[in-house]
């Protein structure tokens, strides 16, 4: 067996990127929840553009930096109004969800705090809570979640009991694709004096969020995956009213006498110089997504979804896992072949059949243990609204010749 915790098909796919593209070999992307490889073509022509127009934004008053400055502002009204932010100063930039779940979790949990999440929960939640038990002896409770990936409503109540400073969640899971009453779980942390932080890393673009209608308090976001950005952006969202001490402290821009970074939004979270590159990319996809509509994106792929979920069941061996939370799914399907190593079947599909998809753990190994899955993992066909039924078809009968070989 493969081990789960090396990229089994590095090398494999490396290979088949270099050798088959440019021959314009079409390949079927089914990796979508890791980064969308499909982006609208505004993207790459604003990034293009802003790669020669473009000097320091917020560093100078000539015409490339005012054009850099424009590009970050236009970026943070596009998300601002596309997630419900109050406003749009409330939203500052980071290079991913990751840098902005570790802002918001430093800086709103306090040394020796209670903080409260769910096995549901990537890596990079669970990370900065253990680092927060770890350095600053805060206290970490993580509710269950059920073998068919629904969440235990009875563990989270319980570890909210006695209050909690901070409730750090996904909204949608990264394995199953289930998306989570965040609404809810917001409205029981706020009875129990927490702070609600969201990592809407799925689920940004691919549905309706609203941050105000879910009553979150910081919802942490990237750019690359249904946002259609490039990489290396993404950001948080702060309700009004609350602030969030900076992680980072460095150049802002304005000023610059002040010995600690500034402490209004959005500078307070920004230290350095933004990336304006990728912004403007960013606020292209953004449009894209907005001119398209959360909705009918979310329509959409369910039905993609829908139509490989039905097909898997009629191939024998398959296991099919998630699906069962109340909120639908968020593009996903998670799936073993028997006990064949997850690595493997990825391997296979991609090199025999050129379908991408994502073996492994995620980088979510409570979900694992909770689906059982934590030694062999999953393979995840992750699909975006520029996926076609035709794909979804191919990519069933890939995965029905592998079965039968295996069978």
């Amino acid at each position: 067996m493969i081990p789960l915790y090396k990229n089994s098909t590095l090398a494999v796919g490396t290979a088949r990127l270099r050798a088959d593209f440019p021959k314009g070999v079409h390949v079927i992307y089914l990796d979508n929840a890791a980064t969308t490889l499909k982006k609208p073509d505004g993207v790459a022509r604003a990034v293009a553009d802003a790669i020669g127009s473009f000097g320091g934004p917020g560093r100078g008053s000539h015409a490339a930096a005012f054009a850099a400055s424009m590009a970050v502002f236009e970026a943070r009204s596009a998300v601002a109004g596309l997630l419900g932010a109050p406003d749009a100063s409330r939203v500052s930039f980071t290079m991913n969800a990751t840098m902005a779940l570790n802002i918001a979790i430093a800086g709103l949990l306090p040394d020796g705090g209670r903080a409260v999440t769910t096995a549901a929960s990537h890596n990079s939640v669970l990370r900065p809570l253990f680092r927060a038990r770890d350095m600053r002896g805060a206290q970490v409770e993580v509710a269950r979640i059920l073998p068919d990936g629904s969440l235990d409503w009875e563990s989270y109540e319980r570890a909210l009991e006695g209050g909690a400073n901070l409730v750090a969640t996904t909204h949608a899971s990264n394995v199953t694709g289930d998306v989570y009453d965040v609404a809810r779980m917001a409205s029981m942390a706020h009875d129990a004096g927490a702070l609600f932080v969201l990592d809407a890393a799925q689920t940004a673009g691919a549905m309706p969020v609203d941050m105000a209608a879910l009553g979150v308090d910081v919802l942490c976001f990237t750019g690359h995956k249904s946002l259609f950005g490039p990489q290396g952006t993404g950001g948080l969202i702060i309700r009004e009213g609350l602030e969030v001490v900076p992680l980072l402290e460095g150049g802002s821009g304005v000023h610059s006498f002040d010995e600690r970074q500034p402490s209004f939004m959005p500078e307070a979270l920004e230290a350095g110089t933004e990336n304006a590159h990728g912004l403007a990319g960013l606020a292209a996809g953004v449009e894209y997504v907005a001119q398209k509509a959360p909705a009918a994106i979310a329509a959409q792929v369910a039905g993609l979804v829908e139509r490989f979920e039905r097909g898997l069941a009629s191939v024998p061996g398959i296991v099919v896992y998630g699906g069962h939370a109340s909120f639908g799914r968020s593009g996903i399907v998670a799936f073993n072949i028997g006990d064949a190593d997850s690595g493997e079947v990825s391997a296979r599909l991609d090199a025999d059949f050129g379908i991408c998809t994502r073996p492994g753990a995620h980088c979510a190994p409570l979900m694992h243990k909770a689906l059982g899955t934590a030694e062999q993992g999953v393979v995840r066909a992750s699909f975006s609204s520029f996926n076609t039924q035709a794909e979804v078809d191919a990519a069933l009968e890939a995965v029905a010749s592998i079965a039968h070989r295996a069978s």
